[in-house]
């Protein structure tokens, strides 16, 4: 079975302070680096990660957006998780990571608990 590739669209916000990051695709092992590249070269303090068209992650995924939420939190900046499926929010949960996450309904949201 052929994997599908990840894309990624970057939306930046007003005055540079929130950037989403519209992710398409499985966010595995063989995509992470391109999503790593997307995020590292993004300055703003706040990102959101609009997962509502991932269809599944796999722990070096999981492992990336731990990465990220820590390089926000050293940037005096914030991580939100936005359109998290079922899917895949039972696997930041069985790997329990969920409860560091902040998420959205939507990219352009409010917050809400997990």
């Amino acid at each position: 079975m052929q994997e599908r590739s990840l894309s990624i669209e970057v939306i930046h916000g007003s005055q540079n302070r929130e950037v989403v990051l519209r992710l398409s695709g499985p966010l595995v092992l063989n995509s992470i680096f391109d999503f790593q590249r997307a995020w590292r070269a993004e300055d703003g303090p706040n990102i959101v990660v609009d997962l509502s068209g991932v269809p599944y992650v796999d722990s070096s995924g999981i492992g990336s957006l731990v990465n990220l939420h820590v390089s926000r939190q050293k940037k005096g900046g914030e991580l939100f998780l936005a359109g998290v499926s079922d899917r895949v929010m039972t696997a930041l949960a069985v790997t329990k990571v969920d409860k560091i996450f902040s998420f959205r309904s939507s990219p352009f949201g409010r917050s809400i608990s997990a």
